[in-house]
């Protein structure tokens, strides 16, 4: 079959790898000039190794991109160090690898703490997600880890991620975030540009053709041959797999939005992300912190203590050498796409996030800052809501051809290319011809 796949992100590359090695001719469309999606990255002159626009990491826990490492022959290309994350909390940083060891260090009462460690352990030895969906984390959390636990540790975090939808958010997607994670963090050896990169060549030298560039007009359905509009020209194809979020689905199929399916795809929420990206010429987080989850004390931004969720020392997880010695500092957020801080100059966006750092250091001054970049994406973040499952449409779409898989289909698992992965490889299935099994 001639297929076209719709995104050259980690899930696009992994459906087409599965398409090509099985004999099918195989086009991917990607509308930005490189590979990667919300993987992608950048590299500075002085730099051996990419940076991601967008932090990244994988776990060893991470079942389909590892399966997929061995494949390609990349496995030993992986590194999983295991750096320092931590809270802030009450003006200090406090660490936040939770162990059966550390958790009776945290600044919690005695009874607070049995509670914050029982509902933890439970959460990661409980394979049960699904009746999880039917509450919110901000109830569960409260009735099951303790009042106490919660407004220090979770609740902030919560509304800095998804601000006003805080306490609409389901338990399952919290349980996922506990029960799947390890607490060493992979990367790839120059960064995941270069492992996209690398899987991307891998894909061509099989015969899979990868249009940069091309931003796709729009699909229909001619009888059971899906049309795709390039530029000014119709391609038809046997099949096609389109990975994109569900606005720029339900704009480019022709029909989708008049179906049950599109009207599914309508009440998927999500939020956007933004990242302004430092090089410093000194440590920022002398205590070798790499990752610093920032509290929110209300779903307004400019209320809130700090402006953005998360600070991260990605040179306290690799080292600054193959950064030309530059400190890289992350400054990141979710905010819907309709925020001002998609609205603004990249140059205010940074003199707004700039103060925080001289927060977390009194020390820091803004000549430390040797560049800044400034990455937004729109779609970053499904928002899950309680019986997300019941929303969530079936890869296989109304019109035979078509087939759907986006991060907001990877639920109850979060977004992140392993899962992009896995879904992804389950869609070249479908396309192949293998029928779609129930999800939920």
């Amino acid at each position: 079959m001639r297929i076209a796949i719709i995104g050259a992100g980690a899930g696009g590359l992994g459906a087409a790898w599965d398409l090509c090695r099985a004999g099918h001719e195989v086009t991917i469309y990607e509308s930005e000039g490189q590979v990667g999606g919300l993987a992608a990255g950048f590299r500075d002159e002085a730099w051996e190794w990419s940076l991601e626009k967008f932090y990244h990491h994988w776990f060893e826990t991470d079942k389909a991109i590892l399966s997929l490492a061995e494949e390609l022959g990349l496995r030993d290309q992986f590194i999983f160090p295991r750096p320092k994350t931590s809270f802030w909390i009450d003006g200090r940083i406090v660490r936040s690898e939770i162990t059966p060891g550390s958790v009776f260090s945290l600044p919690l009462s005695p009874w607070g703490l049995l509670r914050f460690a029982l509902g933890g352990a439970f959460l990661k030895l409980t394979p049960f997600w699904k009746p999880l969906e039917r509450v919110t984390a901000d109830e569960w959390m409260q009735q099951w880890m303790g009042r106490e636990g919660y407004e220090k540790f979770f609740k902030p975090l919560l509304i800095g991620k998804f601000a006003e939808d805080y306490d609409k958010v389901n338990m399952a997607w919290m349980w996922a975030r506990v029960v799947a994670r390890s607490l060493r963090l992979g990367t790839f050896v120059g960064g995941f540009q270069t492992f996209m990169d690398t899987f991307a060549q891998r894909l061509r030298e099989l015969g899979v053709t990868i249009h940069l560039n091309t931003p796709i007009r729009k699909i229909r359905q001619e009888g059971l041959q899906p049309v795709v509009k390039v530029n000014e020209h119709d391609v038809p194809y046997d099949r096609v797999i389109s990975t994109t979020s569900p606005w720029i689905m339900l704009r480019l199929v022709e029909g989708l939005s008049d179906t049950d399916y599109g009207d599914r795809m309508r009440q998927l929420k999500s939020i956007g992300g933004v990242c302004v990206v430092l090089a410093l010429r000194q440590p920022l987080m002398t205590d070798g912190t790499y990752w610093l989850s920032l509290p929110a004390t209300s779903p307004n931004k400019a209320e809130s203590q700090f402006p953005f969720l998360a600070l991260v020392e990605h040179t306290n997880y690799i080292d600054k050498a193959h950064y030309g010695g530059d400190h890289l500092i992350y400054c990141g957020d979710y905010v819907p796409a309709n925020h001002e801080h998609f609205r603004m100059s990249e140059e205010a966006l940074v003199a707004r996030f700039l103060p925080t750092l001289k927060k977390i250091n009194p020390d820091f001054h803004e000549s430390w800052v040797r560049k800044a970049w400034v990455w937004r994406a729109p779609y970053a973040q499904p928002v899950p809501m309680v019986y997300q499952s019941t929303y969530i449409p079936p890869l296989q779409t109304p019109f035979p051809g078509i087939i759907w898989a986006s991060m907001s289909q990877v639920y109850p698992w979060d977004r992140g290319t392993n899962y992009a992965v896995e879904l992804a490889r389950l869609a070249a299935c479908i396309a192949m011809g293998e029928k779609e099994k129930p999800r939920f």
